[in-house]
């Protein structure tokens, strides 16, 4: 799931970190010895974004579990998080007296430069959604907005947003998810499979990159 954004007024539901969060030191956690000096700090430990995901997954337990569902995983960024989400959710079905029919399905969306969020979005693999007619669909992932007014011309019969994170911006157009993991500052993040130019992708844990990595890694 890519990092959504929140209007910095507005209540996510999610475990906010606050706008002067220093994150932790890098020396307390393990990560690949190639990004040294690429990043800042750890911003969101790996074993908090799993305890978090499985709390989102009652929570969508709770309130769809009568329903077939549809996973919309969008990609690249959004992977990580809707693999955690789905094992999850299966889990909790399997162990419970509720049996959740569920489908997953990708797309791929596409609107972000170095660490700029740019108004040029590409969206691959939605082409012909039909099949999501009157299911209930969970999408995760970045951009919904525009993405919504694509999903919802197959009129599926619900549709609940799951996002890891949200960043606290000032915009009024700004979506919020039904189900958010972390509410976070304005901040360009890295790692849980999201990116800075394809890199960064193989962090488990969620870090704020340098500005020597930006220009490192700059197209």
């Amino acid at each position: 799931m890519e990092a959504e954004s929140v209007q910095s007024c507005g209540r996510s539901g999610g475990i906010v970190l606050t706008d002067n969060w220093p994150g932790y030191s890098l020396d307390l956690f393990c990560y690949p010895a190639h990004y040294s000096g690429d990043l800042d700090c750890v911003f969101i430990p790996h074993g908090m974004i799993m305890d978090r995901t499985e709390r989102l997954a009652r929570n969508i337990m709770d309130e769809l579990g009568d329903n077939d569902i549809v996973v919309l995983c969008v990609l690249k960024g959004g992977y990580q998080f809707c693999a955690d989400l789905v094992d999850r959710i299966k889990a909790l079905s399997h162990n419970s007296q509720r049996s959740i029919p569920m489908r997953v399905h990708f797309i791929r969306l596409k609107s972000y430069l170095n660490d700029c969020s740019t108004e040029d979005l590409h969206i691959v693999g939605a082409e012909d959604l039909s099949f999501l007619a009157g299911k209930a669909i969970v999408g995760t992932g970045k951009t919904m907005k525009a993405l919504l007014e694509h999903v919802q011309a197959f009129r599926p019969q619900m549709i609940k947003v799951a996002a890891l994170l949200v960043k606290r911006v000032s915009n009024t157009w700004a979506y919020l998810p039904d189900y958010v993991g972390f509410e976070i500052p304005d901040r360009f993040v890295v790692g849980y499979a999201l990116d800075y130019n394809e890199y960064f992708r193989d962090l488990n844990h969620i870090c704020a990159i340098s500005e020597a990595a930006k220009m490192k890694y700059k197209i």
